[in-house]
């Protein structure tokens, strides 16, 4: 069978996984790249490329950097000139444009993080693990004009750990991506697929993360900061306010787990030892076993006692909180309702 010229369209390091994958798949002529502009990065503000440019520029893949694929008609010519028979994406991060779409003869296939139609969006790797889910997995799905909302090419669900990360699950999903595109394309493009339709009365959404959503509020139960803390390392990180007598000092938490222990007013430190900082929750304990301060570095709980010293009854600050229902109540926006407004 003849190789289908193809086109890759993504920029996260999430996309680098599948466009690995396509590379060595003989199955596909790949004949270009279509990722988001550089952006200045550092104190010096350098551009610094994309995950996914930098692996085209690696294969000699041509590259284009458009900052709007919907408004640059000089490049949506160039591509239909170029007849591609099909396009895949992978956290591109933008929207493609029924024009775009029509293009190719095969359509669209599409790599996302979730197991749709739960967690459609721009956070579907954080959100399973805010909300506490078992499991999660990817989707092959054909794009079609509106968000995540295209027909089911193939699925593979994943257990979540209990204390998996966020950072961990990008990892884990982007290599069960790329494995489950090479899969899938062999079969796609022979016509061996038949898409399936998603319910989309059990569709949800995950909104993006902001660094808002990383304060911690004492007043959720353990388990449901724990799940906080993992499900947002690395990015946006969670914190609270420690309070001093001349001020309040943000600490930064990476790890930490949920226990049982007395009640007690909510951010209160209730014991200190080198295998952790216990802090009273709304319901339970949180025992905090890697942590940082303003200026320093990620450490675990002794190395950062030996440090900053800290001991029972010294409070975290409760945020200044509104808990209000999401424009749009969903499973996938309980966390939204008791976020910081």
């Amino acid at each position: 069978m003849k190789a289908v010229r193809t086109i890759f369209l993504g920029t996260a390091e999430l996309a680098r996984c599948s466009l690995q994958a396509l590379i060595h798949l003989s199955e596909v002529n790949l004949i270009g790249v279509v990722s988001q502009p550089d952006k200045p990065q550092g104190r010096r503000l350098r551009l610094k490329p994309t995950p996914v440019k930098t692996e085209a520029l690696q294969h000699s893949l041509p590259v284009w950097q458009p900052p709007s694929l919907r408004t640059d008609t000089a490049l949506l010519k160039h591509l239909k000139n170029l007849s591609p028979d099909l396009l895949v994406a992978a956290a591109y991060g933008q929207m493609l444009s029924p024009e775009v779409l029509e293009i190719p003869k095969l359509g669209c296939l599409n790599v996302h993080p979730s197991l749709l139609p739960k967690y459609r969006g721009a956070a579907p790797l954080a959100w399973p693990i805010l909300n506490g889910d078992p499991q999660t997995g990817v989707t092959i799905m054909k794009m079609d004009e509106t968000l995540d909302t295209g027909n089911i090419a193939a699925q593979e669900i994943t257990p979540i750990s209990p204390t998996e990360t966020g950072g961990e699950l990008h990892n884990r999903l982007a290599q069960l991506g790329a494995q489950l595109l090479v899969h899938t394309l062999p079969k796609y493009i022979k016509g061996d697929i038949t898409l399936r339709p998603q319910n989309h009365q059990r569709a949800t959404y995950a909104r993006k993360l902001a660094r808002r959503d990383g304060e911690i509020d004492w007043r959720r139960s353990a388990t449901e900061l724990a799940n906080q803390i993992r499900g947002l390392n690395p990015r946006p990180g969670t914190f609270s306010h420690l309070q001093k007598h001349n001020g309040s000092l943000p600490i930064k938490f990476w790890q930490a787990e949920p226990q049982s222990g007395p009640k007690l007013k909510p951010g209160t430190i209730a014991k200190i030892s080198p295998h952790g900082i216990v802090v009273a929750c709304g319901q339970n304990h949180l025992r905090i076993t890697n942590l940082q301060r303003a200026g320093g570095k990620p450490l675990p709980a002794g190395a950062f006692l030996a440090g900053f010293p800290l001991a029972p009854g010294n409070q975290f600050a409760i945020p200044n909180t509104i808990t209000k229902p999401s424009p749009r109540p969903n499973r996938a926006q309980k966390y939204h309702q008791t976020q910081i407004a």
